[in-house]
Formats: structure tokens, C-alpha cells, sequence
């Protein structure tokens, strides 16, 4: 099994017409390789680059994340934390990156604190006041 970056990731899930040679080399790769292992940073990375970079709806980014989820071609870091993270991510309105924290502090029991009002709605994360 192989690891990949973001970038390369990328050129595997999304159809980029300006990086045709790179997204063949990366599908290449995939072929050899058969099964990818996608690090927790690499799965927020992502994130960040469908919605910044190509303009990805947050339903369209659930797409992508739940193809990672359901492909056996990918092995997730921490697979139980980005399903738990998922399941936040579909049904409120923090970010998925907030969502991984919240499910890597709750595995590990750890109370997490926060000065994003917005993420401290969710039961279990604690708002510090100035």
C-alpha cells in the first residue's frame, strides 16, 4: 500500500482538464498500488482544496468524502474519527476539519475547548470566554 499527498489525491477524485498528464500519472499510480492510505491531514487538506480551489459545494464535497469512505481502494487514518466527523459534517454547520478534532478528542476523552462560537453550539465543545 502506498500514501499519498493532497495533490495527488486530487488528481485521482476530480476530473481537472488543465492537469490531464498529472491526473493520468496519479491514476497510473493508483492502478500499480490498488490501495491508497489517505493521513487525517491529507483527508482535511482535501477538503479544503474542493472548496477553495474548484468551488465544491459542501454537497458536493459529502460526494467526495463519501466515495473515500465507501471505496476499498482507500484506507482512512483513523477510519472510525472521519466517519464520526462525516456524520457531523452532512447534518451541521461547523467545518469537517472541526468535526476530526471533535471526534479525536471524544475517542481519547479529552474535553475540547474553543473560542468559535458557531463549533461551541455542538454538545461536548466548550466555548472559553474572554
Amino acid at each position: 500500500m502506498i500514501a499519498v499527498d493532497t495533490n495527488i489525491l486530487v488528481r485521482i477524485l476530480i476530473d481537472d482538464p488543465s492537469a490531464v498528464k498529472q491526473m493520468d500519472l496519479a491514476k497510473a499510480l493508483l492502478k500499480k498500488a490498488r490501495q491508497v492510505f489517505v493521513p487525517q491531514i491529507v483527508q482535511i487538506e482535501l477538503v479544503w482544496v474542493l472548496e477553495s480551489a474548484y468551488g465544491f459545494d459542501k454537497a458536493a464535497v459529502i460526494t467526495v468524502l463519501k466515495h473515500l469512505q465507501q471505496s476499498v481502494v482507500f484506507v482512512l487514518q483513523q477510519a472510525n474519527q472521519f466517519d464520526a466527523a462525516l456524520i457531523h459534517f452532512e447534518n451541521q454547520a461547523a467545518d469537517f476539519s472541526d468535526y476530526l478534532i471533535l471526534s479525536a478528542c471524544l475517542e481519547d476523552k479529552h474535553q475540547l475547548f474553543t473560542f468559535d462560537k458557531k463549533f461551541a453550539r455542538l454538545q461536548l465543545v466548550n466555548l472559553l470566554k474572554e
